[in-house]
């Protein structure tokens, strides 16, 4: 990436920089408007997608809200939630120009679908001119549908249209629900290692978060399970059905119906995070949320996972208390462009979104099992790990104690970007572990970074 020519550092840190210095000031809660992607390009001689980049990070980090044909806009400080290590250490690992921390499990470097999805607008502006066209509060019909006929795997485990919710980014998705459940307060069990931006934005929704930590081959432990649900009255438990990320495994089958008569016995919904199905190398022959109460079942994801960027929409699949939900979706307003739904829904008709994700998949695979491979070489004496069942990452422990927040800032200095374990846990879990990803780039190039890695760690 360019840098920028004053200080030696990254166009886009400037950018971030700047952008940090407009949000700061802001008061919590105010969605100050800030300026369009093409007027910053030009007030700061950077180029757009420089500043698209800058704007991306911000929205990992829970900082500002992309609205879609109106902009961008400051989501403020929450000052009534305080700061975790967690937290400290993301910012101080941004600040170092950590940038591939918020790029979900290395996708950022893999193609997306943009192209196909803005030639599909254009013929439909062409063939269809919608000046003034209906916003649907709940997102337009056809992608509802298309959504819908995805997740129905038979006659007695089917979806419809009117099951599915849409929203302008998960973040919104997750502020609807939880106040259409009136669930502000209340405590969720989070399997952990999980993603830092989902578990910042249960924090910024009031949720109290709860962590279960998985176990090495993706299991959970069973009596600490019950225990927490008797203890602590858990009313929302989020786990995976299919690929846990960035973890890489599955919930062993042997355990699906353990999990599902524990939450029938305490009364409690699964919340089943969607978010990285698309990514798991084999189609798993056993899913968590076909041997779950139905009535009792909450499946999310976001469209920017599997479409790309200019499709941040999340949504949601529910069937229990849909006239409280749709309450708070038409009380929410949310104006998701038509065109746009429209136009993503006939990605999936015709087949496109399968084959990318295919595709997807299919580099993925290829990568990390040469990563893989790799350590094995270079990092066997030092890390444990097991090849992923998905995803573009690789989870490891550091057999011998070791800061690996030092291990990172020195290993930044030599180009090569890990992640620390710290950051997929709200309480600090994971101070052992690092999350590592190969961004495709020369096979040299990979071959001396993990030696590096393999040098820190031996000092």
């Amino acid at each position: 990436m360019k840098r920028s020519t004053k200080s030696g550092e990254f166009a886009y840190q400037a950018v971030y920089r700047y952008l940090m210095e407009l949000i700061t000031p802001m008061a919590p809660g105010s969605n100050g408007k800030l300026p369009s992607l093409r007027d910053l390009a030009r007030r700061l001689e950077v180029s757009i997608s420089t500043v698209q980049y800058a704007y991306s990070l911000l929205e990992h980090e829970g900082r500002v809200q992309s609205v879609p044909k109106s902009g961008y806009f400051a989501r403020g400080t929450d000052a009534g939630v305080p700061v975790t290590g967690a937290e400290q250490l993301l910012q101080t690992l941004q600040q170092a120009g950590a940038a591939q921390l918020m790029a979900p499990h290395g996708t950022h470097a893999l193609p997306s679908l943009e192209a196909s999805l803005l030639g599909i607008e254009r013929q439909l502006l062409r063939q269809y001119p919608r000046a003034g066209a209906q916003v649907h509060p709940y997102g337009e019909l056809e992608l509802r549908t298309a959504l819908a006929a995805r997740y129905t795997r038979s006659v007695h485990r089917c979806w419809n249209a009117e099951d599915v919710y849409l929203a302008v980014d998960l973040c919104s998705l997750f502020e609807t629900l939880v106040a259409a459940l009136d669930l502000g307060g209340s405590p969720i069990l989070v399997a952990t290692p999980c993603s830092w931006r989902l578990l910042g934005i249960l924090r910024m929704t009031g949720l109290r978060v709860i962590e279960l930590p998985l176990g090495d081959d993706g299991s959970l432990d069973l009596e600490r399970f019950a225990g927490l649900l008797t203890r602590e009255s858990v009313r929302l438990v989020m786990l995976s059905s299919q690929l846990n990320c960035p973890h890489g495994s599955l919930i062993p089958a042997a355990q699906h119906p353990a999990i599902a008569a524990l939450l029938d016995r305490h009364g409690a919904w699964l919340l089943d995070n969607d978010l990285d199905a698309e990514y798991c190398f084999t189609r798993p022959t056993a899913c968590l949320r076909d041997v779950v109460d139905p009535e009792r079942l909450l499946v999310f994801s976001s469209l920017e996972r599997t479409v790309g960027v200019e499709v941040p929409f999340a949504y949601l699949l529910a069937r229990h208390a849909r006239r409280a939900l749709q309450r708070r979706f038409l009380a929410r307003g949310f104006r998701l462009p038509p065109l746009r739904q429209q136009a993503v829904a006939r990605l999936y008709a015709k087949g496109k979104v399968d084959l990318h994700l295919e595709h997807m998949r299919g580099r993925m695979r290829e990568r990390v099992s040469h990563l893989y491979r790799q350590m094995q070489v270079h990092l066997g004496a030092q890390l444990q790990f097991q090849m992923p069942a998905g995803g573009a990452s690789i989870w490891a422990q550091v057999r011998a104690p070791v800061d690996t927040r030092q291990l990172f800032q020195r290993l930044l200095d030599q180009g090569l970007v890990i992640t620390p374990g710290e950051l997929f846990s709200l309480q600090g879990q994971y101070p052992r572990h690092l999350r590592l990803g190969w961004s495709c780039g020369q096979q040299g190039d990979l071959q001396h970074g993990l030696g590096l890695l393999s040098q820190a760690l031996q000092r």
